[in-house]
């Protein structure tokens, strides 16, 4: 009998040694070799610039004085006496729509928002088609601004044309649930790090060296994968979140047989598993 303990506990050890965590499994952003700085011992900027995809919905508003010729085009109906307007043209029908700042999943920004079309087109009341796919949020907004210009007195109007923030997605299992869902956040940059701190961290089931990124491009769909357990990470494009990113985060294997996610619970699976040896053991001998 106290052979078999022996042979139990021997064989419990590796079990407990090869499910525990270490530091190197959860640390963000290790030293290592392959981080590219510069000459000023910067890491430089990765910034993938983003380009507008079919179906993406934009939001145009043009700001202009009240009597100027651009608001009484879009709409005099809403033009206030002694102030500068901002004239929405997402609409169609006669009065201006107001300004849209709603967040993700707000029907405001869906219906009164610009469309890109099948074609890769939005349409723009008073202007026409505008081309946008493949295009720059910079480059839509300049030819929007010469057209505006073409029409009406140059100087006064400015087009605004944004998207609604960088709207990206956590997708995890349910180790990871309370930060899986749609997220948005309102700035014009944004790394992962930063997308996953806001969102509470990662806990110690998630595996950090494989993060995988589904990114939405005017040719399809890219998938990519990085480790953020290694520095040079901040070397990548996808470092930086882009709109429309999904982010899929991968539960350690050890982690989904109960093991590894904390000291006391691998303990606790380990001394479960030695028990049912045991008792399976000891109505084997009886029999």
């Amino acid at each position: 009998m106290m052979k078999t303990h022996k042979v139990l506990f021997f064989l419990f050890i590796p079990l407990l040694l090869s499910s525990c965590i270490s530091t190197k499994d959860v640390r963000y952003l290790q030293p290592n070799e392959s981080l590219v700085i510069n000459e000023e011992g910067l890491v430089p900027y990765n910034i993938p610039i983003y380009r507008v995809t079919k179906n993406d919905m934009l939001n145009l508003n043009i700001v202009t004085t009240p009597k100027g010729d651009a608001a009484q085009f879009y709409s005099t109906l809403n033009a206030p006496p002694a102030a500068a307007v901002s004239a929405s043209s997402g609409s169609n029908s006669a009065g201006v729509m107001s300004s849209v700042g709603g967040q993700g999943g707000n029907s405001n920004f869906y219906f009164n928002g610009l469309k890109v079309d099948s074609k890769g087109d939005i349409n723009i009341m008073g202007i026409g088609f505008v081309k946008a796919e493949g295009r720059t949020i910079e480059d839509i907004t300049q030819e929007i601004q010469n057209r505006v210009n073409e029409n009406f007195v140059e100087g006064k109007s400015e087009v605004r044309l944004n998207t609604d923030g960088i709207t990206y997605y956590i997708l995890g299992d349910v180790e990871t649930i309370e930060i899986s869902g749609e997220k948005k956040t309102h700035k014009n940059t944004l790394t992962i790090t930063e997308a996953l701190s806001i969102n509470g961290g990662l806990n110690r089931t998630v595996d950090r060296t494989n993060i995988k990124i589904h990114r939405k491009l005017p040719e399809g769909i890219k998938i990519a994968q990085i480790d953020l357990t290694r520095e040079d990470v901040m070397n990548s494009p996808y470092y930086w979140v882009q709109n429309g990113d999904e982010i899929f985060l991968t539960t350690r294997s050890k982690n989904l047989n109960g093991l590894g996610k904390d000291p006391i619970q691998t303990l606790t699976t380990g001394v479960s598993v030695i028990t049912t040896a045991m008792s399976i053991y000891l109505i084997l001998t009886r029999l």
